[in-house]
């Protein structure tokens, strides 16, 4: 075909193309549009989406801070529940003294006059020794300041006739609760007494005078104005037997101890008590304690005065008297009283302690161990002691 034909066909095919584009524009723009609507629509979906992501997150963040709130609360009363744990196991041995219906202490006026009269009876004789003990102290070797805890008054000491290692506190002069350490080690070490077992007495204990013996504690308590000795088993926590101290009008036995009336010790013999009274008020008295009963053996008078006496103790059945000054000084043992009379008075040895913070307020030998757990305006002291052989008279 040529050319001029082709240029006859161009009016006639014209209108055909122009329809043929209109129907490719449209067609275009159905597809944009629909190509839109689907672009709406994602994103739509994508907010909403985001949406509900971000609504998603901020609960697990509210769950996770409720989550870190319920843990913080669970070790929070975990630690209360051993504290609670702690404390029950203390309240146990309280309770453990409560249960058992406590022997009767009233003061029996007969059985009392006869145990007087039988001491009285026996007073100032001569002791026949139970032991072949005959030592005496020579010097105070060595001291040992191990820590200071509590009051400025009190008392700390292990059992003086058994092999245990517990280290027995009474932190001042007027309370009912006995701290008990395992060791010397835990006593020295921890200041507080979170790692010290507690024992709730069934009465106040009144003085620095107790004593650990034989798996017993022999403490004082005041009524009214006579003093009972109370023998308290340390196992079952229980009140073992109690007797009224058969002295009349008892006065501090020390002068520079105001609150102890009744200062129990134990030596090679067994236990002793010292005590003063107001038929012979300079000097003190001294008594032989049978450890089952609580009876009264036989009593002494010595001639140790209680002026500027701030503590004492026994050593093979010899009664040691520590001085001092209201001012505090260099305290010192002046005045021996040997109740076998195998130790001449002018023999004793004048031991020294070293110069320390006060004046003692207990001093307590340990047989045993033959050394000496003091407490020094409230720090915890040992001396340790050099012994040799009485002379005899």
């Amino acid at each position: 075909m040529g050319p001029w034909r082709c240029l006859l066909l161009l009016p006639l095919l014209a209108p055909a193309l122009r329809a043929q584009q209109q129907q490719f524009m449209e067609y275009v723009e159905r597809r944009l549009t629909l190509l839109e609507e689907r672009i709406s629509q994602w994103h739509d979906q994508s907010s909403r989406y985001s949406t509900e992501l971000r609504d998603f997150k901020n609960q697990v963040l509210g769950m996770l801070e409720a989550a870190e709130k319920e843990r913080e609360a669970m070790r929070a009363e975990a630690e209360s529940a051993a504290v609670r744990v702690d404390r029950l196991e203390r309240e146990v041995d309280y309770l453990e003294t409560q249960n058992p219906a406590p022997p009767c202490v009233e003061v029996d006026e007969t059985l009392m006059d006869k145990q007087v009269a039988t001491a009285k009876q026996r007073k100032n004789e001569k002791y026949t020794k139970l032991t072949d003990c005959s030592d005496t102290i020579a010097s105070v070797r060595a001291m040992k300041i191990l820590k200071r805890f509590g009051s400025a008054s009190g008392l700390w000491t292990k059992d003086a006739a058994g092999s245990s290692e517990k280290i027995y506190v009474f932190d001042g002069t007027a309370n009912d609760t006995v701290y008990v350490f395992p060791r010397m080690r835990e006593f020295t070490l921890f200041s507080a007494t979170r790692k010290a077992a507690r024992i709730k007495l069934p009465y106040p204990w009144v003085g620095t005078g107790h004593l650990v013996y034989d798996g017993h504690l022999y403490y004082i308590r005041q009524q009214g104005l006579s003093f009972q000795v109370i023998k308290f088993n340390l196992a079952n926590k229980t009140v073992v037997d109690s007797s009224v101290f058969p002295a009349e009008e008892q006065i501090p036995v020390f002068g520079l101890s105001p609150s102890t009336y009744i200062e129990v010790s134990a030596d090679e013999e067994g236990l002793w008590a010292i005590y003063a009274t107001k038929e012979d008020e300079k000097n003190m008295c001294l008594a032989k304690l049978d450890p089952g009963s609580l009876d009264i053996e036989q009593m002494w008078d010595t001639p140790c005065p209680r002026e500027n006496a701030e503590g004492a103790f026994v050593v093979c059945g010899a009664l040691h008297v520590v001085y001092n000054t209201r001012l505090p000084s260099r305290a010192r043992v002046q005045c021996v009283f040997d109740v076998s009379g195998t130790l001449a008075p002018e023999d004793a040895s004048l031991v020294y302690f070293p110069k320390r913070y006060g004046s003692h307020s207990s001093l307590k030998y340990s047989p045993r161990e033959r050394q000496i757990y003091a407490w020094d305006d409230g720090y915890q002291i040992i001396y340790r002691m050099e012994m040799k052989k009485k002379v005899e008279v």
